[in-house]
């Protein structure tokens, strides 16, 4: 301070003093210098303020700006100011450094069935937990929802990351205790390195995500390091959701329909009716490639009103000629439920402006909607039913949802996953499932439909066992509707004496 009064002849700044009674204050001084004739100092005018309050106020600013209040981790911008400032010291020191993005796994469940209270405690636990996973110098931030990032730096060993990982997940999969229920959750975890994958903030932060997400479609729980082909991988996923955004408008969708069988008959009574997309440039685009991202989107309602309705008329047209009683099935994403949710009464009043009833429809829907279920998914499914269209539980077997639940929305049809029927044999383990799912189903009143049936034996082992239908490549692959047309206007028993029913 004298330094620079003697050398400007003023001073101005900030100061800690202590009071009498040990408390300490801030103190704002402004010195200013008055000089005589001789021009040398007569006096000093010396100006005092406490801003003790102003300095608390700007702090707490200051943390509310930086840093999440419910976790006190640092937040999205603090974050990447902490990101930032390491790339600097990485270069410097020439030393490795990795960003782990995690997601928790079960955390919108945690949420929905036990509320948002319980939801910030377990947000508050992950958080001390991932704090006491990785060393003092190393970054834990919150990004927001339940998305969290740490930054690893001066790996001497970037191998330790493999190691940090594991840790990790072992960590948050420990249960928690929420209130009085025990609640079981686990991340998945993307991983990048500076500066064998990137050397910038923002590419970083979109390696980590995208290895990230890669972790989630491999099953959750689980850790993904960052690689160029995941790269062109999210390149061709932009890519393919840039050209669903047209696709529909452009008239480039089309409906095939799968044969679904009567075992007892060998009759053809209904048929399954699947989206196919036809690139302009790129042909036939594999539904695996391009489902996924129009649930991401949200695309996907669209894409599924418009099967709906080009099933419906269908239906009207196959219940006129060929059976009153015939049915399409069409599949219901989650997503269609969970945004914006179905416009039911669109769907009903297009039924009822075709002449056929509910009956002519089948919606398919996975277990994993009923394990998420809440009360907008209940009103809708029930709304559906109670307008006589009936349910069918896709994949079943492959999923963890309750008997229960097969009861509260009187599902009327099963269909035994494929790869149950594909390794099928008398005697074996698939085989004692089948039977026992079959048996299940008819005891509650649910008839059940087979999957993937591609041999004359697994038809017959199905029909042995008392399945009611079967759909599969050994009756007909998904065709257009003009030639499942001319199975369905041909002889009826015609395939029963192909397959020597």
């Amino acid at each position: 301070m004298w330094k620079e009064i003697e050398e400007t002849g003023r001073f101005r700044g900030e100061t800690w003093h202590k009071k009498k009674n040990d408390q300490f204050f801030a103190v704002q001084i402004i010195v200013n210098t008055i000089f005589g004739n001789t021009n040398l100092p007569q006096r000093y005018v010396v100006f005092l303020a406490d801003i003790t309050e102003k300095k608390r106020s700007d702090d707490l600013i200051w943390l509310q700006a930086n840093f999440d209040t419910l976790t006190n981790l640092p937040n999205r911008r603090f974050f990447r100011d902490r990101l930032e400032h390491e790339i600097r010291n990485a270069r410097r020191s020439g030393l490795p450094m990795a960003l782990m993005l995690l997601d928790l796994d079960g955390f919108k469940h945690v949420n929905d069935t036990l509320g948002h209270d319980m939801g910030d405690v377990l947000l508050k636990e992950a958080a001390e937990r991932l704090r006491n996973s990785v060393r003092e110098s190393d970054t834990v931030a919150r990004l927001g929802g339940d998305e969290f990032t740490i930054i690893l730096t001066e790996l001497h060993d970037p191998d330790n990351v493999d190691k940090v990982a594991r840790h990790v997940l072992k960590t948050l999969s420990d249960p928690v205790r929420l209130g009085e229920e025990m609640a079981y959750v686990s991340a998945s975890v993307g991983i990048t390195l500076f500066p064998n994958d990137a050397m910038e903030v923002e590419d970083l932060i979109k390696n980590a995500d995208q290895a990230m997400y890669s972790a989630k479609q491999e099953g959750k729980n689980r850790y993904h390091f960052f690689t160029p082909s995941m790269q062109e991988m999210a390149m061709k996923r932009m890519r393919i959701i840039n050209d669903l955004r047209r696709a529909l408008e452009n008239d480039e969708f089309e409906i095939v329909y799968q044969t679904i069988v009567e075992l007892a008959s060998g009759v053809i009574k209904k048929a399954e009716a699947l989206i196919r997309w036809h690139h302009p440039t790129k042909g036939l685009i594999n539904p695996i490639d391009f489902i996924s991202a129009a649930e991401d989107t949200g695309m996907i309602s669209s894409f599924g009103n418009w099967v709906f309705h080009g099933a419906a008329i269908q239906a009207a047209i196959w219940r006129e000629k060929y059976h009153p009683a015939f049915q399409i099935s069409v599949n219901i994403s989650p997503v269609q439920f969970k945004k914006d949710g179905i416009d039911s009464s669109a769907w009903l009043n297009h039924l009822g402006a075709l002449g056929i009833p509910g009956q002519g429809i089948v919606v398919e829907i996975t277990e994993g909607l009923l394990l998420e279920v809440n009360s907008k998914v209940t009103d809708q499914l029930l709304t559906l039913r109670d307008a006589g269209i009936e349910v069918s539980l896709d994949d079943f077997g492959t999923g963890y949802s309750s008997l229960s639940y097969l009861k509260k929305f009187d599902i009327d049809y099963l269909k035994i996953d494929q790869s149950f029927v594909k390794n099928m044999a008398e005697g074996s383990d698939d085989m004692a499932l089948c039977e026992a799912i079959i048996v299940m189903a008819h005891k509650l009143g649910i008839r059940v439909i087979a999957e993937g049936v591609e041999t004359k034996r697994q038809h017959e082992l199905l029909a042995n066992a008392g399945c009611d239908f079967a759909q599969g490549y050994v009756f007909s692959k998904p065709v257009s509707a003009a030639a499942l047309e001319e199975l369905l206007t041909s002889d009826p028993f015609a395939l029963q004496e192909e397959l020597n029913i």
